[in-house]
């Protein structure tokens, strides 16, 4: 499947059901099946993907970890998984939507966040689209506002772009 001349693109008509009771299709153009959870945070989890989406809004709204383990009877360590997974998955569909992109971005709101955390204190600088309010993306280092206008210049078509910041 990574072989595939197909991979990654959309809306070509290559992709055909092949077994609705093991939830498999097959692509046309390699001849290989796979699973409709493939490349998704549910992909080879064995737990109700109902269950994996409610802990992980409410992990999204602030909801302690132990709070769910206990709601769900499930381990921390599993909790854990889903919420690393669903990050990783949110993180690509944002790098391929967003960061991959070229965008005619005009005006940039930049601020930083401090956030206590049990290994001390976190600091992250974030940039919003001002038109959109899409979040165009966050650094985490020591260098945060150059990090993050790297970003945000990367993203941008070649014309004038202000950048906001608060200090």
């Amino acid at each position: 499947m990574l072989a595939c001349s197909a991979r990654g693109q959309t809306g070509k008509g290559n992709i055909h059901i092949h077994s609705l009771k093991d939830k498999r299709c097959i692509c046309d153009v390699c001849g290989q099946t796979f699973t409709t959870s493939k490349g998704t945070i549910f992909y080879r989890l064995r737990t109700n993907p109902e269950i994996v989406m409610c802990a992980i809004v409410w992990l999204a709204y602030g909801c302690p970890i132990q709070a769910i383990v206990k709601a769900f009877l499930l381990d921390e360590r599993t909790v854990r998984d889903w919420q690393k997974r669903a990050g990783q998955y949110c993180q690509q569909v944002h790098e391929h939507l967003v960061e991959s992109k070229q965008h005619d971005l005009e005006q940039v709101q930049a601020d930083e966040i401090k956030a206590k955390t049990q290994k001390g204190t976190l600091w992250m600088a974030f940039a919003i689209w001002v038109p959109t309010r899409l979040w165009m993306g966050g650094v985490r280092d020591m260098e945060l506002i150059q990090s993050l206008a790297d970003k945000v210049r990367q993203m941008g078509l070649c014309r004038p772009l202000l950048l906001a910041v608060d200090g």
